[in-house]
């Protein structure tokens, strides 16, 4: 998640490559639409990606940070997996701050290209650390969830677009340049984008993005199923990549587990976890590795992500 408008720069993208995203056409005839359940999200696969972006970054200087190496391993990393499953996947190029920033936007063959469905995470860090919760968790379990996707042979009603923005640490550049790359037609197309950033805080909450109705009840049926009660997001509200889309008029809607706030007694009695403490200690910090995961939440989470996805796309 980025920083506070007062504490993040602020950059402006300019495009050095324009492609596929711009259009809602995908190559491929759709099969016949499936009302299956969504599959359970193995935590361990979902860990592995995450134990893969931590090596990462300690190989490239201890963070995965836009402009810094480790940022484009870690693309390559994901779009490499998202290849081996048979997407379509480009790569959208812009500048921020004198560097080159990417962003990764894989499409699933098949589904009406008229009504597309998004799930996005930022795979950038801050320059401080190597941000496995912020936003590693969001970025595995969405990549995940598109590996499920090709697995079960899923072809939904509508089309599946997954989406790894850069530079959201700058202030949600990367986002925002594919939402203003995208014609008014296009933008049009996206019946709902779904956000994931942070979803494993160590001391996690369970908030859902009060936006788009139909998405937050999603969402919400999900975790009262689990007899997990949730709350409404308000620590990060316009802070992360589902900004740009609501801005242009799409749907948006998402998850998120706590920051740098700190947890209520009453937060408690329904979480459990520490009073008195962030939800992540570790925000923005060193300490953000892979021991810095509350794997309850991470799964839950996960399990929600592509709940909603399967859901949302019928």
């Amino acid at each position: 998640m980025k920083l506070p408008f007062s504490g993040r720069a602020l950059a402006a993208g300019t495009v050095a490559a324009a492609l596929l995203l711009t259009g809602g056409s995908i190559a491929g005839a759709a099969p016949a639409p499936s009302a299956a359940a969504a599959p359970d999200i193995s935590l361990a696969s979902v860990k592995a990606h995450l134990t893969q972006l931590q090596s990462i970054a300690s190989a490239n200087g201890g963070n995965r940070a836009h402009g810094r190496p480790g940022y484009k391993a870690s693309l390559d990393y994901v779009k490499a997996k998202l290849d081996a499953a048979g997407y379509t996947t480009t790569i959208q190029q812009f500048t921020s701050s004198g560097r080159t920033g990417y962003n990764l936007i894989a499409d699933w063959p098949g589904g009406d290209t008229n009504q597309v469905v998004m799930a996005g995470s930022h795979l950038d860090s801050v320059s401080s650390g190597p941000g496995i919760n912020d936003n590693g968790s969001g970025s595995a379990a969405v990549l995940e969830t598109a590996l499920a996707v090709s697995r079960a042979g899923h072809h939904p009603t509508k089309h599946l677009r997954f989406a790894w923005w850069g530079a959201e640490e700058l202030g949600l550049v990367g986002s925002r340049y594919y939402v203003n790359t995208l014609s008014a037609a296009n933008r049009a197309k996206i019946s709902g984008y779904l956000n994931f950033d942070m979803i494993g805080s160590r001391n996690a909450g369970y908030f859902v993005y009060d936006d788009d109705p139909a998405i937050e009840k999603t969402f919400k049926d999900y975790f009262a199923g689990l007899g997990v009660p949730t709350e409404i997001e308000t620590e990060g509200d316009g802070r992360s990549d589902h900004a740009p889309f609501k801005s242009a008029g799409v749907p948006v809607g998402g998850l998120f587990t706590g920051a740098s706030r700190y947890k209520t007694a009453a937060q408690v009695a329904k979480w459990g976890g520490t009073a008195g403490q962030a939800f992540d200690r570790c925000y923005h910090s060193s300490c953000d590795t892979t021991s810095n995961i509350n794997d309850t939440a991470l799964d839950r989470n996960s399990d929600a992500v592509a709940h909603a996805v399967w859901k949302l796309s019928e």
